[in-house]
């Protein structure tokens, strides 16, 4: 892997959160993203960057946008695209964005008002996503289809209907645009880069605030974001992630996320460590799974 540079931009004292956005030769989406943030956020925000490879003209478009960035000649991937750019973070709260959002109108107030209410000095909280498909993903808005594409993407209609879209809170609080304390995405050292180029980053990276202490995983509603879903990662060779997870933790990604975090449910406080027979067969399932994987 070829040497990692960082480029900061002037500082902003009155920033709030430190936005992170990790894009490969995508610029149509990653100018889309950066503009809706610049439009549409109550506050002032430390946007950064990284672009692996830019060669089809985000690097330049950086540049001449003076936004903070870190910049690799090839792509290495999100795991240390995100890495990169939390070095050059300088509040006290950090987002972690897909380079494919378009954000809504007041997405940080919400968010902001949830830090705020929260006496947790440690937390994840999360935006929900609004997307033209269903994945079958409980944390999401769909399908609510204004375009599968930027090119394709109806604004106007966004903005009138994003609002009014009924959803609630929800537990967890493992998908993007996520926000923690810099001091907690430090204490963890941020995506362990094994995992690279990124399957299984995400449930790893919770795992590792659970360990820390984190209690709480939220998702908030009022916060949205479309999501395009641009499909990036169907250019790069994929790591098992499952698998590596597996390994290192013991127990499957889907057994963390169902009785670990409650992915997915009505937001309920604080989560706690798991109890119960439906949880300790899984546990048992995943440690023989663990053994087969060990062997293959």
């Amino acid at each position: 892997m070829k040497s990692i540079q960082f480029f900061p931009a002037t500082r902003n004292e009155s920033a709030i959160f430190s936005i992170l956005i990790p894009t490969w030769n995508n610029i149509d989406y990653v100018r889309c993203c950066v503009d809706s943030l610049k439009k549409n956020s109550k506050y002032t925000h430390q946007i950064i960057v990284h672009v692996n490879e830019g060669s089809d003209g985000t690097l330049d478009w950086v540049k001449t946008n003076q936004l903070d960035y870190s910049y690799s000649q090839q792509n290495v991937g999100v795991c240390y695209g995100f890495n990169a750019a939390s070095t050059l973070a300088n509040t006290e709260f950090i987002i972690l964005s897909d380079d494919d959002f378009y954000f809504a109108p007041d997405w940080d107030h919400h968010l902001l008002e949830e830090i705020r209410k929260t006496d947790q000095r440690s937390f994840c909280i999360s935006g929900t996503m609004i997307e033209h498909s269903d994945s079958r993903n409980k944390c999401a808005i769909a399908p609510h289809d204004f375009g599968k594409t930027v090119q394709e993407f109806d604004e106007q209609k966004f903005l009138i209907k994003y609002s009014t879209i009924p959803f609630t809170d929800w537990s967890g609080s493992s998908w993007y645009p996520l926000a923690m304390p810099t001091s907690m995405w430090k204490l963890i050292g941020g995506l362990s880069v094994e995992f690279s180029p990124g399957m299984g980053s995400d449930p790893d990276m919770m795992m590792k605030l659970w360990n820390a202490g984190v209690r709480y995983y939220k998702g908030v509603s009022a916060s949205r974001v479309y999501h395009f879903g641009s499909r990036t990662t169907a250019r790069v060779k994929r790591n098992n992630g499952y698998r590596q997870f597996l390994l290192k933790w013991g127990i499957a990604n889907s057994t963390f996320y169902k009785y670990f975090l409650r992915l997915g449910e009505s937001f309920q406080a604080d989560v706690q460590p798991p109890q119960g027979l439906k949880f300790r067969v899984a546990k048992l399932k995943d440690r023989l799974m663990k053994i087969m994987s060990s062997f293959f």
